[in-house]
């Protein structure tokens, strides 16, 4: 079978896989972590691989950008092809000058003001939650791995360039809900998961600093945000 935006035949594709926002991060992966990745889609160049993680099957394939092109992407993942798990990973933008560019953020609570998950399914939460178990692995994972996790609430925004008379606005949102980072996705992708009755979490890397003004280039976010990857190759293989 295929759906409209993913061209993968049925057992194709893992129960769990891995949803970086860039494509070719998702071809990273592939290319330096699993072993016999075998391309599965390419509709509009988002790839998506299978592959095996010390003999663990896992699919790894990109999101997108947004909180609309990961819920559809995760939606027809979990309704098509009988995924049960996703674990985002991607970048961030860090609220405070205490986290440091390349530090990992484990997801506890993604908050946003968009309406999706009303649209959805008519939840008026604003605030959408991971699987607790999802979470635990990569805790225990991490704690294997020797990486530090920074754990905390952050904010899946519709908008990456705010004007300048919003941003009072904005720094009183980030005060108010304890705000560590800003990304795009989280929310779609566990509000997702939470209308559908599948597992999500989500591992992030500092990319950038929004006080400090810090950043990485887009080389870097495809090929350098590492520890991540590890944390969460090293969950999936003691799922």
């Amino acid at each position: 079978m295929s759906t409209p935006h993913i061209s993968a035949n049925n057992g194709d594709i893992a129960k769990i896989v891995l949803m970086p926002g860039d494509p070719l991060r998702a071809k990273f992966i592939a290319d330096n972590f699993l072993e016999n990745p075998v391309l599965f889609n390419k509709v509009r160049n988002m790839f998506g691989y299978t592959g095996t993680y010390n003999g663990k099957r896992v699919s790894v394939m990109g999101s997108g950008m947004g909180i609309p092109s990961i819920s559809l992407y995760a939606h027809e993942l979990y309704s098509f092809y009988d995924v049960e798990e996703i674990i985002r990973i991607g970048s961030t933008g860090a609220f405070s000058a205490d986290i440091n560019i390349y530090d990992t953020i484990l997801v506890t609570k993604a908050f946003s003001d968009s309406s999706y998950a009303y649209c959805k399914f008519k939840d008026p939460d604003h605030f959408m939650y991971p699987d607790p178990e999802l979470n635990q692995k990569l805790r225990d994972a991490a704690a294997r791995l020797g990486i530090k996790l920074i754990e905390g609430t952050i904010w899946s925004s519709d908008v990456f360039y705010y004007e300048k008379n919003v941003l009072d606005d904005v720094a009183r949102t980030v005060k108010e809900n304890d705000l560590v980072a800003a990304e795009m996705e989280s929310f779609g992708l566990f509000a997702t998961a939470k209308a559908l009755g599948k597992k999500a979490a989500c591992i992030l890397t500092v990319s950038d600093n929004i006080v400090t003004h810090v950043e990485t280039t887009s080389e870097e976010r495809q090929k350098k945000l590492i520890d991540m990857m590890k944390v969460a190759l090293e969950a999936v293989k003691g799922d």
